[in-house]
């Protein structure tokens, strides 16, 4: 597994987490839609399971996220 493509991930996580802490919602779901974009290109250029393994992860992270984004929202 190479660390460094998942490097870019992790901020991009880190990001959102912070922005959902100041409350701007609006900008974490934006930075998500980025970090989904991204997650998707790893896993179409992905065959290694350690990497897989690790996509996966990012996708369910992501996901909740995604979920705790729409509850401030509303």
């Amino acid at each position: 597994m190479d660390d460094s493509k998942f490097t870019t991930l992790k901020s991009d996580v880190q990001e959102i987490i912070d922005l959902m802490a100041n409350k701007q919602y609006i900008n974490a779901n934006f930075k998500l839609l980025d970090a989904a974009e991204y997650l998707d290109e790893l896993l179409d250029h992905s065959d290694d399971d350690e990497d897989l393994i690790e996509i996966s992860k990012y996708q369910v992270l992501l996901n909740q996220l995604q979920q705790k984004i729409k509850t401030g929202l509303a």
